[in-house]
């Protein structure tokens, strides 16, 4: 296991509590006590110094006079843990390159050497669990994915993957080929969690994995799932044209096994990657061939791990790939219908962000601002980097109409929202050659 980096704010956090011999429930005790505020307990400390959450402006300066430190240290610290590292773009590059590979002949089985799953499991499953773990199988994590975020859930998603390939060294051969489906979805469900817990690299290496996995079993369709989903998790991360990338793979290498959703799928994460970089015409033309498959889709007919995949979440998509196309009339109501429809409160948060920026281009600014604002309280329930980060963009848009009585509330409600939100949830710009910010 790599040893924590003192640089990033978690480990540095570690590091000064215990030079002053305190646990984490007396720094939250003198926190509360230099805040003059009771609110904060050694939970919060905890997700700081696990990184899954960043303390705010706020709390980073009562931290800095707690723990005697520079305050420049504490923000230099925040600022390297935002951005995407070598090692995130490592993961990037070589999902990218298999990807391609696996497009060009989808037939060819990709190697799965035991080394490789060892690497990915160490990188993702670096932490024990809840001790309920062991009760949650593979589809309730799913369904817990619905109403938790990666913040909470990551762990669970770890000891899953670990679980499978414990099962996977114990057996022969006929065994293994049975488990590879398994391992497949499982470290894509892992890696989603760890993308959405602010974990980069290690979600996509775990999306990396159950590509391989996918491919040596000969299942098409489920290796374009897990394409699917990791484009949706650069494209979160600020990194649409990588996004657009493996998308695209994913239909050229699935569409003549996939089902018709996962075919709508694939058309609409290329959509929504295309729009975001600046391919408009590409983005209307995936997107009409998107509404065109969801017509004819069956959620009963669907495999299990497109369980999510109903009339609400296709207009969600829709109206996000509108948003991003520069067509807010027609989004704004699909957003809104998707909202309602809204299971728990990071699909709350997700589609709320994308409509206050649909409702910001139409000039409807104080009720984009209502809207961003109960987003904002569903991101910090949900726990997820993803929710955090489309909500950052959304206030760059509202940051243009700052003298807005109803926008300067929202800052203020955001400024509040810091300390609580995830880690990687409000990222400065991504390094030269990372993709453009701002994709949600």
């Amino acid at each position: 296991m790599t040893p924590p980096d003192p640089s990033l704010l978690g480990p540095l956090i570690t590091q000064l509590r215990l030079a002053r011999g305190w646990s984490q429930q007396q720094l939250a005790a003198a926190l509360c006590a230099a805040a003059g505020t009771p609110t904060l307990t050694r939970h919060e400390v905890s997700r700081w110094e696990r990184a899954t959450r960043t303390p705010g402006d706020h709390w980073r300066r009562h931290l800095a006079a707690v723990l005697d430190a520079p305050a420049g240290l504490l923000v230099d610290a925040t600022v390297r843990g935002r951005r995407p590292g070598p090692a995130a773009a490592r993961s990037r590059s070589a999902l990218l390159a298999l990807a391609h590979r696996w497009a060009a002949d989808p037939s060819t089985p990709l190697l799965l050497a035991p080394a490789t799953i060892t690497s990915v499991v160490r990188r993702v499953a670096d932490e024990d669990g809840p001790g309920w773990c062991a009760a949650v199988g593979l589809a309730e994590l799913r369904r817990l994915d619905d109403l938790a975020g990666g913040a909470d859930l990551a762990p669970v998603g770890a000891y899953r993957l670990r679980c499978v390939v414990r099962a996977l060294r114990r057996s022969g051969p006929n065994g293994r080929q049975r488990l590879l489906p398994t391992l497949a979805e499982t470290a894509q469900l892992a890696g989603w969690l760890d993308g959405d817990a602010g974990r980069l690299a290690s979600g996509v290496d775990a999306h990396r994995l159950g590509l391989r996995a996918a491919a040596a079993t000969g299942d098409r369709a489920l290796a374009g799932h897990v394409l699917a989903s990791a484009s949706h998790l650069l494209a979160g991360a600020g990194d649409a044209e990588g996004a657009l990338l493996l998308a695209r793979a994913g239909y050229a290498g699935a569409r003549r096994a996939a089902s018709r959703g996962l075919r709508a799928l694939l058309l609409h994460r290329v959509a929504l990657a295309a729009a975001l970089t600046g391919r408009a015409p590409a983005g209307r033309q995936a997107l009409d061939a998107a509404r065109r498959a969801a017509e004819t889709v069956e959620p009963a007919t669907e495999p299990a791990w497109l369980y999510w995949l109903d009339g609400a979440e296709l207009a969600a998509m829709t109206g996000r790939a509108l948003v991003a196309l520069g067509r807010p009339g027609p989004a704004v109501p699909l957003l809104g219908e998707a909202l309602r429809a809204a299971a728990g409160p990071r699909g709350a948060a997700v589609y709320g962000s994308w409509l206050a920026r649909g409702l910001v281009r139409l000039g409807e600014v104080d009720e984009a601002a209502v809207v961003a604002g109960a987003a904002l309280r569903d991101a910090v329930r949900a726990g997820s980097a993803r929710a955090a980060a489309g909500l950052a963009e959304t206030d760059r848009r509202l940051a243009a109409h700052r003298a807005e009585p109803a926008v300067r509330r929202w800052r203020a409600l955001l400024a509040d929202a810091r300390p609580f939100l995830p880690a990687g949830g409000v990222r400065d710009a991504p390094p030269p050659g990372w993709g453009p910010e701002g994709t949600g």
